[in-house]
């Protein structure tokens, strides 16, 4: 089977493990696919040497261009011995992230694997901006990747939003249990549905004298529960899988996810940009900056890539 044909791997001068390209060889390594190690670097300096005519400068950046260029083929003379199809692309660009996403509308990639810095003191992921951009904007799946292993009959968490009535939320919900339970089907393991529900409004309580919490959380509970269960249903999910805790998301899905000690969290993103996403903030992004496992980030169907050229 396999899951995603193209893939896109960006890789990290910076650091000495490549975490992305061991988790796209070890993917390539469960199902039949291309690899493209992908690099994007800048040098201002380069830019800014006005000493040099536009051909000089072009020849230096073709010169940095080739060194990385021989700098992954080390990195990957390995595996591609072993049979593994994995092609090379370095491209000149001020910001990686609109790189990464133009290279994924170019050549319609069907996932993008990037590792993510560790922040030793937190023992938690540390996202750069670039990591943010890809996941508001990449129209195809992201895997964001940290240490933890991927073991056979692990757990994969579908994080769903059961509860809401709109209509994104329920079609992104479906995409993202069909993601989990392909990847589960791949990776030998079980995907656990995590659903988190809000608790009582403080404020509510205290303003309104005859309002009942108790009835009002219990009220909210219950439709959470039937909520999930129809979709662990339509899924074919047994109940023992399904779990549906009281809270927000960012509190719930990580703690889940340790508790399960899971390999990986499959989320939905709205991807949105601009005034709202300052404002309103992403449920996923504070889920995704607290998780100590593999992220992948799914998009709702119909999703506008805002760099795309209409």
């Amino acid at each position: 089977m396999t899951l995603y044909p193209n893939v896109l791997v960006v890789l990290d001068p910076s650091v000495l493990e490549q975490k992305a390209l061991n988790r796209a060889v070890e993917l390539a390594k469960l199902q039949d696919c291309q690899l493209t190690a992908f690099l994007s670097i800048y040098d201002f300096s380069y830019e800014m040497t006005t000493m040099l005519s536009g051909e000089e400068r072009e020849s230096m950046r073709q010169a940095v261009i080739n060194d990385r260029e021989l700098w992954i083929s080390e990195l990957v003379a390995g595996h591609q011995e072993q049979g593994l199809k994995i092609d090379i692309q370095v491209v000149w660009h001020n910001r990686p992230f609109e790189a990464i996403v133009q290279a994924v509308l170019e050549k319609e990639y069907d996932l993008v694997i990037k590792g993510t810095h560790d922040h030793d003191v937190l023992k938690s992921m540390i996202f750069t901006p670039t990591d943010w951009h890809i996941l508001r904007k990449c129209p195809c799946p992201v895997l964001l990747v940290k240490d933890h292993d991927w073991p056979a009959h692990g757990n994969i968490v579908a994080a769903v939003n059961a509860g809401s009535e709109q209509s994104h939320h329920s079609s992104l919900n479906q995409r993202i249990i069909h993601q989990s339970k392909q990847l589960a089907v791949l990776l030998n393991s079980k995907v656990q549905l995590v659903n988190a529900f809000p608790g009582t409004p403080v404020n509510i309580a205290i303003e309104i004298p005859e309002f009942n919490p108790q009835e009002y959380n219990q009220t909210m509970k219950n439709h959470h529960l039937e909520s999930v269960q129809k979709l662990a249903l339509e899924f074919e999910l047994p109940g023992i899988q399904t779990h549906v805790l009281e809270g927000m998301p960012e509190d719930v899905i990580p703690k889940m996810a340790q508790q399960l000690d899971a390999e990986m969290v499959v989320i939905g993103t709205i991807g949105r940009t601009g005034l709202s996403a300052a404002i309103i903030g992403n449920t996923a992004e504070h889920v995704i900056d607290r998780l100590d496992c593999d992220v992948l980030a799914v998009k709702p169907a119909g999703f506008v890539c805002p760099l795309a050229k209409h």
